[in-house]
């Protein structure tokens, strides 16, 4: 979940709508439990959610933190970043299925490229779906499974963000005309920030990174 004050749920929250968060850094924890302690509607999970239950090394950089062992993050690829042992921290892992009751109806999805093992792993089907696909000239290292999941049990793509990928049940939103001049117009502007962001680094394939970014492709549904 990361900081409270940012966090993309903080309105639900406030609102009394039933909410769980999932965390696994231990100065985020603390700051949660001093937000949301005592309030009978949030469930804090204190683990990190990955393909396999058991013990997991965590990098914490700034506002970020992610499994050490993946191999594209955001903090890896736009910020260069490099895994400093005072940085690294072990902490459980879970399988989402082990918290996840299959009443979810949104579900926000924000863990450095980890984004793909809730997924995988998902008893619900919520109404919505939130994940953080891109950003800069980072692209989810699992971005072709997360596609096709989507495909899969019939989610359609919504809207963009500069970071986010927002994906509804087919026939829970009517997609407008609107929506669809947006997606387009999205599409291009993001495009075209990876592309200057790829030469204002002087090179391409930095650290592996994908030399089109599959995501803004039109694919059908």
């Amino acid at each position: 979940m990361g900081h409270p004050k940012s966090s993309s749920v903080i309105g639900f929250i406030q609102r009394g709508i039933r909410t769980t968060l999932v965390e696994p850094d231990p100065f985020a924890i603390a700051l949660i439990r001093s937000a949301f302690g005592g309030m009978d509607h949030v469930t804090l999970h204190t683990c990190a959610l990955c393909d396999e239950a058991g013990a997991v090394e965590l990098c914490q950089r700034a506002g970020s933190t992610f499994v050490a062992t993946l191999e594209a993050t955001p903090a890896l690829v736009n910020d260069r970043a490099h895994l400093e042992q005072p940085e690294l921290f072990t902490a459980e892992a879970k399988r989402f299925d082990a918290i996840d009751d299959g009443g979810i109806d949104l579900l926000s999805i924000d863990i450095e490229g980890g984004e793909w093992f809730v997924l995988k792993h998902m008893v619900s089907r919520p109404a919505v779906v939130s994940v953080e696909t891109h950003g800069g000239i980072y692209i989810n290292p699992y971005l072709a499974e997360i596609r096709g999941w989507m495909v899969e049990n019939r989610y359609v793509l919504w809207y963009l963000d500069g970071s986010d990928s927002v994906f509804v049940r087919e026939g829970t939103v009517a997609l407008s005309l609107w929506d669809r001049m947006a997606l387009i117009w999205t599409r291009g502007y993001l495009v075209a920030r990876f592309w200057k962001k790829k030469v204002n680094r002087g090179f391409k394939g930095l650290f592996g990174v994908r030399t089109w970014p599959e995501l803004f492709k039109p694919k059908s549904q």
